[in-house]
């Protein structure tokens, strides 16, 4: 989730809790401590992660990969979790509706 050696630092700690906590209504949602980072789950199917840093991407496919770019989401690596913009992280619908197509494409 984040670069070989990298510590978890607590601004990942915190975007994690925050997620997650902004993620309550949908239900069956946790957190994982992986790889300096944390994955982010829905009833055991991970669906984001944050990275050692505490940027927070959702799991992206061709189904909504061009709506997450529209508003300047970019790629992890080369793993298939888009970024998260600032702007849909303070909109709660946008972002349970980010997360909702993200949990179905992790199903």
């Amino acid at each position: 989730m984040g670069v070989k050696g990298d510590k978890l630092s607590q601004d990942a700690v915190s975007k994690a809790e925050s997620l997650a906590r902004k993620l309550d209504s949908i239900g069956g949602i946790s957190t994982k401590k992986m790889f300096g980072g944390y994955g982010i789950f829905h009833e055991g199917k991970m669906f984001g992660i944050v990275d050692s840093k505490g940027q927070a991407f959702l799991k992206a496919d061709d189904s909504n990969r061009a709506w997450f770019e529209e508003k300047g989401a970019h790629q992890h690596a080369r793993m298939p979790y888009l970024s998260i913009p600032a702007e849909v992280m303070s909109d709660h619908e946008m972002l349970t509706a980010w997360a909702e197509r993200s949990i179905a494409i992790s199903k």
